[in-house]
């Protein structure tokens, strides 16, 4: 059975109940949308790893009444040796989608909840 809630001043919605305790928190207690999906990712990093873990990526799609949407790429970047080059060498012609030579990228959650703080902040948040 599907359970629906209103609110007319916010709400939070994760995939764990512990989650999105953590970012209604954040709202009662004055923070704005941005700093409660920080605080519900970090929670799943902790209760729901394998949906949003410290070593993943994130991306955001934020929007402010006053401001246009703003998309954050929170996608690490990839090993510097990654290149056509690199492959080529290898005996490659495409990048292997798995083994040692895959182009596996560099974590980059928490830089994004970071990244979105300082957008949060730079809108009045805390």
């Amino acid at each position: 059975m599907l359970l629906t809630h209103q609110s007319s001043r916010g709400m939070v919605v994760a995939p764990h109940h512990l989650a999105a305790q953590a970012g209604l928190a954040v709202l009662r207690e004055g923070g704005n949308a941005i700093e409660a999906m920080i605080a519900a990712a970090a929670t799943i990093a902790v209760v729901y790893p394998h949906m949003n873990g410290l070593g993943g990526d994130n991306f955001w799609l934020i929007h402010s009444p006053d401001e246009p949407p703003l998309a954050l790429d929170a996608c690490g970047p990839a090993a510097a040796q990654a290149s056509a080059a690199f492959y080529r060498q290898h005996g490659q012609d495409a990048i292997p989608a798995r083994g040692p030579l895959a182009a596996l990228t560099v974590a980059g959650a928490v830089a994004g909840w970071q990244q979105a703080h300082q957008l949060s902040t730079r809108w009045g948040g805390r």
